[in-house]
């Protein structure tokens, strides 16, 4: 019985082949993080003139119920209202650009993600720490008199 020798070429090419899809570019979730790719993006600011809401959308909260220099997560909406300043609110994605969890929480001027302690700032959505590289991207918001609805 004979054997034939593998050419090295194909083993290295077999190789990359069956690693190709094992590893992530960003810390280790396997590929299957549910982030969305980076994109720039101007962070939502209040309407200079006044705005009415789509018809039919459900108000997120009223303006009294987003703190000064804070914000509110509303998870099942996917999305974070901050309050910069008085009378400026923002809104961000509530997915955090690491690997795709949900902020649970807004604390000492940062939207807070649980997973892997990425921090962003609630005036812009910009990565105020790590491990997460890219900010938030931002959402818009109707405020009506006070009234804060998803644009």
């Amino acid at each position: 019985m004979t054997s034939r020798a593998t050419p090295r070429r194909t083993v290295l090419f077999a190789a990359a082949a069956l690693t190709t899809g094992c590893g992530s570019d960003d810390g280790g979730d396997g590929g299957t993080s549910t982030s969305a790719p980076a994109t720039p993006s101007a962070p939502a600011a209040t309407p200079s003139a006044p705005a009415t809401p789509s018809a039919g959308a459900a108000p997120l909260a009223t303006t009294a119920e987003i703190p000064v220099g804070g914000g509110t997560v509303f998870a099942k909406e996917k999305v974070v209202v901050t309050q910069p300043t008085a009378g400026e609110f923002k809104a961000f994605s509530a997915i955090c650009t690491h690997q795709g969890c949900t902020v649970n929480k807004v604390a000492d001027g940062t939207i807070n993600c649980p997973c892997h302690g990425s921090k962003f700032r609630v005036a812009d959505g910009s990565v105020a720490a790590g491990p997460a590289s890219r900010p938030l991207p931002a959402e818009q918001i109707i405020v009506s008199e006070d009234t804060i609805t998803l644009a």
